[in-house]
């Protein structure tokens, strides 16, 4: 008796190719539903449709096509054991050796702008899943199939096994169907889940494809992988390479970084903006009148720290900031789009990574922390600031062009790891205190780095000063305001001493911890 395989596909891709080998190669017999079926007719590969197979009508307008028990009889029957094959002899049901599946574009649908809940709903599959649960548990005497880029394999498999496939084999088939399954079921009660609901759900999921195995994680001792969350590409997955070596583990948490600090500063509603990161923390900020004049400042404010760097900009590359990027060994840049010209001269620096990526401001909605035994999520850090939300508690009031630079240095001192302090001029960062275990010690290294320029700058801090040490010592190297959350119980302290040296002090009452 020929073998049975069941082909029910909402992807085509290959699938008249495969189907057409299985018949004159394999001598498969082919049922399939009524799309799939209709494919197979048109390429001229013989194949019998699922409700003319069972008798029983494709009903609900195509709800239900496959949950019959000539389909799972079929699938699910154990060859060895004697009770089961009564079974099937009794209802006149064949066995299927071979489950071809995958399942109705649901991510792909919600994926469209306007798309209501009822068109989202009538894409959840029913049939497809228990199809391919109950193919992938019988793994043992089944063989299925849930992506177009399985069919090669199984065909080699199937030539050097004789027209039989391993045991070997079908299980690790088996694993992918369940982890397709499972893929799909998380995809949807996500989409299902209340946007903005005070609570996190009681059950949170998370499944990535496979996108790249990378040469190894921080350390070369450390194996790693890149995983594409859902089926359609986004985030950094949906980034175009323009050229450059392959991206690395270090690359792409440094480029997440710079993604996230160039976001501060959209497109449209900022001046030209440039980032340069190092090991995930800014080592040069601004804003400038063009691009190149952005690129410069930051780079001016610690170049000896920018070498081998992350650049990030807010902006197309144009010619002379490509020409500016050539000039310094750097690792990445980002950018929503490169000018033609400009890509060209960034060509000679063969090795440079360059990537665009159109929609740098779309970030994650939520933040994952792995710990033993399970994992933390918390809301995305994404609170919108102005300056009017801010209190003033000093008796010297900021000028607006103090209230201005203080909004770019709290931009920036919320991308810097804690204790942060960060100190600016003229829409550019020139000393950066990062990571520190006190706070004192981080406003030192921001205030040794900026040095003489320190004079006539503002200062900001993303926790607050527990003591008044950070404003004596701020407003002693010629700081003129400073902008920290406020909260201590002794910020009395550190206002008064703001006001006996002259110095504007707000406190904006959001706190930018990073760990």
């Amino acid at each position: 008796m020929t073998r049975l395989a069941l082909l029910s596909t909402s992807d085509k891709t290959g699938l008249s190719d495969f189907a057409r080998t299985l018949v004159e190669e394999f001598e498969f017999e082919l049922i399939s539903s009524g799309g799939t079926a209709q494919t197979l007719k048109e390429a001229g590969v013989p194949v019998t449709k699922v409700s003319d197979y069972t008798g029983f009508p494709e009903i609900l307008a195509g709800r239900v096509k496959t949950l019959h028990p000539r389909i799972h009889g079929g699938i699910l029957a154990r060859r060895d054991l004697p009770e089961d094959a009564a079974d099937l002899q009794a209802h006149q049901i064949r066995p299927i050796d071979l489950v071809v599946v995958n399942l109705y574009p649901f991510e792909e649908t919600i994926a469209k702008p306007g798309v209501t809940l009822e068109e989202a709903v009538e894409q959840i599959d029913i049939g497809g899943p228990a199809m391919l649960r109950a193919a992938a548990k019988n793994f043992q005497y089944v063989t299925v199939l849930c992506n177009p880029k399985q069919y090669e394999g199984y065909l080699q498999e199937l030539r050097q096994g004789g027209g039989k496939t391993s045991l070997k084999f079908r299980q690790r088939a088996a694993l992918q169907a369940f982890w397709h399954t499972a893929a799909y079921d998380i995809a949807i009660a996500t989409y299902l889940n209340p946007a903005n609901t005070p609570t996190f759900p009681q059950n949170f999921g998370i499944t990535g494809n496979l996108l790249q195995t990378l040469r190894y994680g921080e350390n070369p001792h450390q194996s790693a992988a890149w995983y594409q969350i859902g089926a359609i590409p986004s985030g950094w997955s949906a980034a175009a390479k323009l050229q450059g070596k392959e991206l690395s583990y270090n690359n792409l948490v440094d480029l997440e970084a710079a993604r996230q600090i160039i976001a501060e500063f959209g497109e449209k509603e900022s001046p030209p903006a440039a980032a340069i990161l190092k090991h995930t923390n800014p080592c040069g900020v601004a804003l400038g009148s063009t691009l190149v004049e952005a690129y410069q400042k930051a780079l001016n404010a610690d170049r000896v720290s920018a070498f081998g760097g992350i650049v990030s900009l807010n902006r197309a590359i144009d010619v002379p900031t490509a020409i500016a990027l050539t000039e310094i060994f750097l690792e990445c840049v980002v950018a929503p789009g490169c000018e033609p010209e400009a890509e060209q001269i960034l060509q000679k620096k063969s090795n440079l990574r360059v990537l665009t990526l159109p929609e740098l401001k779309k970030g994650p909605k939520e933040t994952i922390k792995v710990i033993s035994g399970g994992f933390l999520v918390q809301a995305a850090d994404d609170a919108i600031e102005t300056p009017t939300q801010w209190q003033v508690v000093t008796e010297k009031q900021p000028t607006k062009e103090q209230l201005e630079e203080l909004l770019f240095a709290w931009k920036v001192v919320k991308h810097v790891k804690s204790n942060a302090i960060v100190v600016t001029r003229d829409r550019a960062t020139i000393g950066v205190g990062a990571g520190q275990m006190n706070r004192v010690g981080a406003v030192k290294i921001a205030l040794e780095q900026a040095g003489e320029k320190a004079k006539g700058a503002v200062l900001a801090s993303d926790g607050f000063f527990p003591f008044d040490d950070s404003v004596r010592t701020a407003s002693s190297a010629g700081i003129v305001a400073i902008a920290q959350p406020g909260g201590s119980l002794r910020d009395s302290d550190s206002i008064k001493a703001a006001n006996e040296l002259g110095i504007v002090m707000v406190f904006t009452g959001i706190r930018h911890f990073m760990h």
